[in-house]
């Protein structure tokens, strides 16, 4: 009895940590929209349809698990209600049982199989890339990214992560960046990925995407974002002493929007640089404002 009143009491304080937690977090400690929040639990909202098959098969792994482990614990009460030595003075001496074998050799096996099936149908779609629309290419450096569009001209630039003065009070405190990757929505986006001098490892939770940058091997990963909106990741290999301050902004946009950016990006002479240190240009927040800027630098020349 006393080991139950501790389970008991266990149980009581993990209840009530969880309702506190609920509590302090009130809306946010659910998965955020784009980025992560205190007191979060799952993943972040789906913006890639694969996101959506990576979060579909983790509820469904949590109900099978969640089952064995319920079927598991009625079955060690029973063992230890029925078969205590208080209860059961005299133990049996059965030592086969053919027909409870098989179930449990069965049953098992079933189960595999239904988890094998929607992980192999995952794992095929991760790793075939359909005909993408746009190429990105994503040089890890040391420590920040390098993103070209081989596709849609020849600029290149930096994105490092906003410094405390520059961010806005709506930035992400180390995860804004300067130069956002600006892509299309609703488009495939083809993600070759490189690193320049050690192994970094570009993520972007909402997009369901993570793939290592390795020095001298290109790597390749995909993502259709289906809303529009900012979206955060960062590094998750541990990469050098600025591991944790090398972020990444994927702003997605309109296919109107994204061609007046590419086209506005393709004038920018200080995008054109490439292998030489510097630091990275203004921001392009706002597609319509960095237009504007461009032109009103232009004229101003």
């Amino acid at each position: 009895m006393l080991v139950f009143k501790r389970l008991a009491a266990v149980a009581v304080v993990i209840g009530a940590l969880a309702i506190g937690a609920l509590m302090a977090g009130g809306e946010t400690a659910f998965a955020a929209f784009g980025q992560a929040v205190p007191w979060q639990f799952g993943f972040q909202d789906a913006a890639t349809p694969i996101m959506e098959e990576i979060t579909s098969f983790h509820d469904f792994l949590l109900y099978v698990i969640t089952a064995i482990s319920a079927f598991v614990l009625i079955l060690l009460v029973v063992v230890i209600v029925r078969f205590n030595a208080r209860a059961n003075p005299t133990p049996s001496r059965v030592t086969h049982n053919t027909t409870l074998e098989v179930i449990w050799t069965v049953v098992p096996i079933v189960i595999l199989a239904l988890i094998v099936i929607p992980s192999f149908n995952l794992l095929f779609h991760q790793i075939n890339t359909p005909p993408a629309d746009i190429t990105v290419k994503a040089t890890g450096k040391q420590w920040y990214w390098t993103y070209s569009y081989p596709d849609n001209g020849k600029f290149e630039f930096d994105s490092l992560m906003l410094q405390e003065k520059d961010r806005k009070p709506e930035q992400p405190r180390l995860l804004a960046v300067d130069n956002e990757l600006v892509v299309p929505i609703n488009k495939i986006v083809r993600v070759q990925v490189i690193g320049a001098e050690v192994i970094h490892s570009f993520t972007v939770p909402s997009f369901g995407i993570r793939i290592d940058a390795v020095p001298g091997r290109l790597n390749e990963t995909w993502f259709k974002a289906t809303r529009e909106g900012v979206y955060y990741g960062q590094c998750s290999e541990l990469c050098g002493k600025d591991h944790a301050f090398m972020p990444i902004a994927v702003r997605v946009v309109s296919e109107q929007a994204f061609n007046e950016w590419v086209d506005a990006a393709n004038k920018r002479p200080d995008w054109k640089t490439t292998g030489v240190e510097r630091t990275a240009p203004t921001a392009v927040a706002n597609v319509a404002d960095a237009i504007v800027a461009d032109a009103n630098q232009s004229a101003a020349r």
